[in-house]
Formats: C-alpha cells, structure tokens, sequence
C-alpha cells in the first residue's frame, strides 16, 4: 500500500506554445533528474528540451509525441506524461488520458483559454479526472487574473480556487504570493536556476518595504477579495472533480513551479480503480494486470526496435514472471522492460500501480491491449477517431519497397495515422486528424526507416466503419458504393464518403447499416 500511495501519474495538457514542455522541464529540475534546464527555443540555450526527442520535435520546436518520464521528489514517486498541444496530434493525447490519474492544464496568461485546452477539458470531465490550473508567461503583459478566474470558469465549466496570487505582471512582475502557505515568495528572473523564498508576514510594515506600498495595497485588497468571493480551498472536492485550484507564475523564468509542485504531490490522487469491460479493477488487488496505451518505434536510433508503454493497473509487474496477453491468448515474459526518462532507459525488477513501464515490441502489441496473470479482462476506452484527411501514399524508389512497408506498418502500429486498403483498385489510403501528421510521416520514413514516399491528393469527406445484421442489405450496399469501400488493418469494412450529402444519403437510403465514426464499437 505504501508503494501505491506515494505514486502521482498525470499528464501536462494545454493548447499549442502555452509552455507544457518548458513546465515539463523545470519539474525535472527539482526532482534532481536534469542540473541545467533545457529550452524549446532559445539562441543562447544550447540545450534541448528533455522530453523533445525526436529530430523533427527538435527542428520545429513543438512536441510530436508523448514522453513518459518519472523522477523522485519527497518521498513521492512522480510519473510525468508531456503531450502535444496541436490538434493534429489530440488523438495521442486523447489516449494518454486514459492511463493518468490527474491532469495539469497550462494556460497562457495573455492569451486565456484556447480552442484545444476546451477539448482536453471535455475528455478530463467525461473521465472525471482531477485538474489543476496553471497560469503561466506572468513576466508578460496578460489579462487581468481576476478576469482570466472568470474565463476559467465559464470556458472549462469547472468551478476555481486560487492557491496563488501574483504581484503585478509583465515588466512590473513582482512575485506570487502562495495562499496555500501563506508566505511571500519575489521574483528575479532567472532562466536556469531557482529564485530565493522570502518569509513576509502580509500585515506588517515588512510588505511595503518588499514590493513598494501601491502593490502591498493591492495585494491585501485582492487577498480580501478571494476569500469573500470564493469558497475555502476542498481537496476532495477537488479529487471529485468539482474544483480546480490555480497557480500563477512563469515556468520559463522559474517561478511558481516549485510551488505547484509541492500543493501537487500532496493533494493529487494516488492511482485510482481502472475500469475494464468484465469489472473495476482496483490498485491494491494482489495480482498484476496492465494495458498499452501506446507504442513507439525508433526510440534510439541506432536499434529498429517498439517499445510498447504499459500503464500498471493492479497487483506488481515482476521481471521475467510469465503473463498472460489477452486478445492473442499467449503467455509472455519480459527480461527487459524499462523504465522511461524521454529517451534513455533503465532497467527495472518490478513496477507497482500506477508506474508506466516500457516493454519490448516485435509486433505483438495493439494499442489497448490487455495483460494480466490469468484473467480475462479488457479494458477500454482507446478510441480511434474517424479520420478528416486523406491522401494516397506511393512509393518513391521502387527499390525500398520492404523499407516502406515495414515503415507504414510500424508507424501505423504506434497510432500515427490509419490505413485503409481501397478494394477497388488496391491502393494505400493514409487517413489522419491533420495535416502536419503527413509532414512527420513523410519525415520519419525517410529519415528512420529510409524509404521516400510521395503523397497524391484525394478528396474524402470522411471515413466511417459500417456493420448490419441484415446480410443483403450489406451486399447491396457493398456492390453500389464499390469504388468507395476500403477495408482497415483489423479488414474490417470501412465507406469512405466523399461529402456529407453522400454520407446523409446513404444513411437515409440503408436504414439497418450502422455507420460508426470512431473504431471502439
């Protein structure tokens, strides 16, 4: 139990250049991992972000993928999932929500609640996980913080409470004060190392000494202000969903991050019962079960293996005890799994609930599969959504033509984009949720697995999954939509429509076909 309980798995969500990844950083920073912080884009700053690996994460300053990562801090053991922020990769964030018992949301100070951070704060609402807020870029010009609590509020449907105040913004930025304390805490900007704490007591004389009298008025004022306004600080209202607390602060200069940190291993929840399709699994069950939320292929360069991340459910994963996978029915044994910091690895002996653990691949794994010592179980909720673009892919140099395939395969495998085969004519359909996904595919082929590859424009309105319990209904519709049928990687079948009206037709036309737009039916 003491293991389970100094646990905390969660993931860093936010809209595009809000600062996830630079946040990402500087908690590596304090759990010891890292001695300087790296930046996403700095001239001066040599150093790389930790968790932007990838060739292409390094080039474009965006993250691509999900890095797992996980460092000691206080006697907690905290397991940290860094997602992309651009839509076009929302599915990979999607499904890393699955395998986390809470989330941090990072919003931009000026900028306020975005498109994307609504949509993960929809999925965190269906899921009932935990959130906490933070406010970051204070050293900038921004909003007014009352006014961005508001914006909270009404953007994410989620009631606030803030555990820390700032002291001016932009130029004038002066430091937080941290209600959930209770002491002061000043601001000098400093990039890669951390800024000192200072104990003032708010009702002395100290105060105006510190920040100068018109910020200590103010300060007192607003202080007042927040406890007349909102509710005192709940941690299980907060645990329930119902709360979020909010910090302010600027992770690229360092400040508020240790505060977050702190509130954090305290308040957030150990991992918590996983539902799967059979029963609710709980943590402290004696024995091990375990799902893949995802894969990656070519995490060191030089080796073509698959990692695929395990999220530990119940019970203890042991090295080398056998287990059993689920949808193939074998039994399996792991003499390697790992245990992540962005790319390098370590060996471990045994990971408890909660813990993400890294298991060699040689294409038996799907994402969502099941492991477990025995029992049939299946968990669920790994969506695939129903793909908005398309184009067809060819081969570039007939020469590499292993090269491609074992590429499209792989990639395909770690939940990049899909694969459809038109029944028609025999060609390969990539289908994804953007456009910037074609760019990494294009990328990652050549530059991993050598192949070129060359995209030919297709216009599709959108793909969706087809069954029937009336067999001739089916063939019907089969043979008259016979140059739109596809089928996916599972040849399960697939109508691509080529606009809406086509799409509302053909379900006006076969009343007993289902039409299914994301692939968990």
């Amino acid at each position: 139990m003491n293991e389970i309980e100094r646990r905390r798995t969660f993931a860093i969500i936010s809209h595009p250049d809000a600062g996830k990844t630079t946040l990402t950083e500087k908690f590596l920073l304090f759990g010891g991992q890292i001695q300087v912080a790296g930046a996403v884009k700095n001239n001066k700053i040599k150093k790389t972000a930790t968790s932007d690996w990838m060739e292409i994460e390094k080039q474009r300053g965006i993250s691509v993928t999900t890095s797992v990562m996980e460092f000691d801090y206080e006697g907690y053991k905290v397991n940290i999932l860094d997602t992309p922020g651009h839509q076009d990769f929302a599915e990979d964030t999607f499904r890393t929500l699955t395998a986390v018992d809470s989330a941090i949301i990072v919003v931009d100070g000026a900028k306020g609640v975005e498109a994307q951070t609504r949509k993960l704060m929809a999925v965190c609402r269906m899921r009932k996980t935990p959130v906490i807020v933070f406010v970051n870029k204070m050293d900038r010009e921004g909003k007014d913080p009352f006014d961005l609590l508001d914006e909270l509020e009404e953007e994410l449907q989620i009631k606030v409470r803030p555990l820390s105040w700032p002291i001016n913004q932009g130029q004038r930025f002066k430091g937080v004060y941290n209600i959930y304390e209770e002491r002061l805490d000043l601001f000098t900007p400093d990039k890669q190392k951390v800024t000192e704490k200072v104990e003032v007591d708010i009702h002395s004389e100290e105060l105006e000494a510190r920040v100068g009298e018109a910020d200590a008025e103010k300060l007192r004022a607003d202080l007042e202000l927040i406890e007349g306004v909102y509710p005192e600080f709940d941690a299980q209202a907060y645990l329930e969903a119902d709360t979020a607390p909010v910090f302010f602060g600027s992770a690229l200069n360092n400040f508020g991050v240790k505060e977050l940190l702190d509130c954090f291993v305290k308040i957030a929840p150990s991992p918590r019962p996983t539902q799967a399709e059979e029963r609710l699994v709980k943590p402290e069950e004696p024995k091990f079960t375990g799902f893949i939320f995802k894969i990656t292929a070519n995490i060191d360069p030089n080796h073509r293996s698959c990692i695929a991340f395990c999220k530990v459910c119940s019970g203890k994963f042991i090295r080398n005890a056998p287990y059993l996978h689920v949808r193939q029915g074998k039994t399996l044994r792991f003499s390697s799994p790992t245990q992540f910091m962005a790319q390098r690895k370590s060996t471990i002996d045994e990971a408890w609930p909660g813990d993400i653990v890294g298991l060699p691949d040689n294409g038996i794994f799907k994402i969502g599969d099941t492991l477990s010592e025995g029992e049939q179980l299946h968990f669920r909720g790994l969506p695939s959504f129903s793909p908005e673009m398309f184009k067809y892919i060819e081969n570039a140099d007939p020469m590499k033509t292993k090269q491609l395939n074992k590429g499209i395969e792989q990639l395909m495998d770690e939940g990049v984009a899909q694969l459809f085969i038109n029944q028609f004519n025999g060609r390969k359909i990539i289908g994804t949720v953007g456009q910037l996904q074609f760019e990494v595919i294009q990328y990652r082929l050549e530059n991993e697995y050598n192949a070129k590859c060359r995209w030919e424009p297709l216009s599709l309105y959108k793909a969706c999954w087809i069954e029937s319990d009336d067999e001739a209904q089916l063939e019907a519709f089969k043979k008259r939509k016979y140059q739109y049928m596809a089928h996916d990687r599972e040849g399960r079948d697939v109508f691509l429509a080529d606009s809406s009206y086509v799409l509302q037709m053909a379900q006006h036309d076969f009343e007993h076909i289902k039409f299914h737009f994301t692939s968990e039916f």
